[in-house]
């Protein structure tokens, strides 16, 4: 295009021109030296060519101070030295500006557009891929959440009847004479004891029976009953609370009961349900053993479970060791429904599978 021109206004127009287009490759690396390059050609009166492609690279590359500038500057060098050496006219001088300002505004702004446009695809598609892995995050932390849970609906159900069967059975030793019979519950006993270390090491195994609630108390303290503990159990409580505070407050006494079994045999146990201020109490309380035991094994998950079951439903629990001897748990539970409850009602009445429970 250069040397296709039919006017060459000065003697150095087609040299400085040509050289800006040989060089023009260097607008890859800098572009700010090959838009310097080309204004030599452009004073000269034929280097528009290569300026555009060079002022387009300034556009996808520079920040709009950098484009301002040398969008300025393309405009008013050549402008300038036109309407100067030919003595234009107002109106013709205007047309000069206009026409310089077009030829290196347009490729600079078509450059910038292209960036942003650039720039804001790379954020859309980043966006996108920010919010798959959070869903992502989210549904691990979903499904660590219900393992976590099932795990403790296995410690409380799994490890309340095995540390039965356990104590049941070295009372069995302790009180036969029939040898036989002695080996028969001491085997159980071990059995008992490895079925529940088993169980620890494998508390992310489902379980799809229904999980016990409100209605189930009564059962649990007549198994207990039979298993050789005293408990004295009162219900001031009213109206059944809600499934997800039910079942809570079934394996709070259910895990109680475990720990009395396990820690204080013997001991005499008083379970009392009440309501103050329009929540729900639950009250556990056993005497000091009246036998010894020995230190409690490491790796229980009870109390820490039944601490975030508590949570889930927006109620506490403490446990308190008194001067006496005695344990006491106590619970403080919403008597109306609670968040679990809402979920348990959004996704169909799942409470009554633990594994959503």
């Amino acid at each position: 295009m250069v040397l296709l021109a039919d006017y060459v206004p000065y003697t150095w127009s087609i040299p400085t021109a040509l050289a800006a287009c040989l060089l023009l490759p260097i607008r890859r690396w800098k572009p700010w030296t090959a838009a310097l390059i080309c204004m030599p050609g452009l004073i000269g009166g034929l280097g528009w060519p290569p300026t555009v492609v060079a002022m387009y690279r300034i556009g996808r590359k520079s920040s709009v101070p950098v484009m301002i500038t040398w969008v300025t500057l393309a405009t008013i060098l050549p402008s300038t030295l036109v309407v100067v050496t030919q003595s234009l006219a107002p109106a013709a001088a205007l047309l000069t500006f206009t026409f310089s300002l077009f030829m290196a505004g347009a490729p600079t702004a078509l450059g910038a557009l292209i960036t942003t446009r650039r720039e804001l695809t790379a954020s859309l598609t980043e966006a996108s891929r920010a919010r798959t892995a959070e869903l992502e995050a989210r549904e691990h932390g979903a499904r660590a959440s219900e393992r976590a849970r099932i795990a403790r609906e296995i410690h409380d159900a799994v490890g309340h009847h095995a540390t039965l069967i356990a104590v049941e059975s070295a009372a069995l030793a302790a009180t036969t004479e029939d040898p036989k019979t002695r080996d028969t519950a001491l085997r159980l006993r071990a059995l008992a004891k490895e079925a529940l270390a088993e169980m620890r090491a494998a508390l992310g195994l489902l379980n799809t029976e229904p999980t016990p609630g409100f209605e189930g108390i009564e059962s649990l303290i007549d198994r207990a009953r039979s298993a050789g503990l005293t408990v004295t159990y009162e219900d001031q409580s009213g109206q059944p609370p809600p499934p997800a505070t039910g079942r809570a407050v079934y394996r709070i006494i259910q895990e109680a009961l475990t720990n009395v079994t396990k820690h204080a045999p013997g001991a005499a146990v008083q379970v009392r349900l009440s309501k103050k201020d329009g929540r729900l109490r639950v009250s556990i309380v056993n005497g000091p053993p009246t036998t010894r035991t020995p230190p409690p094994e490491q790796g229980g998950h009870g109390l820490h479970g039944l601490r975030e079951r508590v949570s889930l439903v927006g109620g506490t629990l403490t446990t308190n060791t008194r001067p006496d001897g005695s344990f006491a748990v106590e619970a403080n539970l919403p008597s109306g429904p609670s968040k679990v409850d809402a979920d348990d009602s959004t996704f169909g009445g799942s409470a009554r599978n633990p594994a959503n429970a």
